[in-house]
């Protein structure tokens, strides 16, 4: 009876969120478009349009992960990677049946366990009339610029995931002549991620299935996607840029990059970065998560958890921890040959985020 219930209010509070998206849409006047040669289709800069994932405007690109004052400020390595679109996705809301997105990339990429459709493809979902997001299909990118058509039916609010391991030089939405589109109302504060490769999208097949967007479409809540490659190593640096942001959490997920015998122990780098963080959002959630194992081992668990106790006692509030428990399960099925996650283990490791985000975004200033 009390599951029933539970999914009665959760059918009830995602149709109410899809109802609203649709009533408080800002029409974007058809003059901001430009007509294809033939007039039968018009296209709109996607920048004018619902952008989520953007931590900042003054950016070198539009549409870069971090700001142009953190040339300089953090390592080369993690500018370089800023400049992917990783967790961006564009939202807005159209009468036409059927619409098509331009992008143009900076470069077609692709890894040897990640298809070219997640590094440098686009993602469309739909919300239905229960207010659940959709897959409708992925754009497959072929070149420099590329063209994907999409039927999406009538009267629909969109959701445009863009590149996880290349950067983007523009995006546009094609819709029919006469047809009209809509910048949706903004959604709540962000939730901040920040860590490493897998954050970033590796191994998902497209952008949709990187575990942080998972997350965003269940919760209904933007999603700001700070993965870096290899990078997530509890730079301070990062953690002031982060500051920048007003989010409903911050979650640091860099077990992976940090270990206990490498150059950014946990048990040194990560007090530096939390407590600087918590320093400049004295009142917002802070999330430490133990590192997904393919086989639920503890990893580097141990000396997260650690640092959890340890700023715990120091007298920290709003601080949680995340055990690694059931993120990819214990069958080994998970992951790709490089120990990174493939679709099944992303929508593993983001089915236990949804379980413990709900209770986590309605503190501040406690500890658990």
């Amino acid at each position: 009876m009390r599951s029933q219930s539970i999914r009665i209010v959760s059918f009830l509070f995602f149709a109410l969120a899809g109802w609203l998206g649709l009533l408080q849409a800002d029409p974007v006047s058809p003059l901001n478009g430009t007509a294809d040669p033939d007039g039968n289709t018009v296209w709109y800069d996607g920048a004018r349009l619902g952008v989520e994932g953007r931590g900042w405007t003054e950016t070198e690109s539009f549409y870069d992960r971090l700001p142009a004052k953190a040339r300089g400020t953090v390592r080369d390595s993690v500018w370089k990677l800023s400049h992917a679109t990783a967790g961006m996705c564009i939202r807005f809301v159209t009468d036409a049946p059927t619409i098509q997105v331009r992008w143009i990339i900076t470069g077609l990429y692709s890894l040897s366990t990640m298809p070219k459709t997640a590094c440098s493809g686009v993602d469309l979902y739909c919300r239905e009339a229960a207010g659940k997001w959709t897959f409708v299909g992925t754009g497959e990118p072929t070149g420099i610029t590329n063209t994907a058509l999409f039927s999406v039916g009538a009267s629909k609010e969109l959701m445009l995931y863009l590149p996880l391991y290349t950067g983007v030089k523009s995006v546009e939405i094609g819709i029919p002549k006469g047809r009209t589109i809509s910048k949706p109302a903004p959604r709540a504060k962000p939730i901040i991620f920040y860590g490493t490769s897998i954050t970033q999208g590796a191994c998902a097949s497209r952008p949709g299935m990187v575990y942080t967007a998972i997350v965003g479409r269940r919760l209904d809540r933007p999603v700001i996607n700070l993965g870096f490659s290899a990078n997530g190593t509890g730079d301070t640096e990062l953690a002031d840029l982060m500051g920048e942001i007003d989010a409903s959490i911050y979650i640091v997920d860099c077990a992976a990059n940090m270990k206990s015998n490498g150059p950014y122990a946990p048990e040194k780098q990560a007090p530096l970065f939390v407590t600087r963080l918590r320093k400049l959002r004295p009142a917002t959630p802070i999330l430490l998560v133990q590192g997904a194992d393919r086989f639920d081992r503890p990893s580097e668990g141990g000396a997260w958890r650690s640092v959890y106790e340890q700023l715990k006692k120091q007298g920290m509030t709003g601080l949680f921890f995340l055990p690694n428990k059931g993120m990819y399960g214990d069958d080994g099925e998970a992951t790709g040959s490089d120990g990174h996650p493939s679709d099944l283990g992303m929508m593993r490791e983001a089915a236990v985020y949804i379980r413990a985000l709900p209770s986590m975004l309605k503190t501040t200033g406690r500890s658990r």
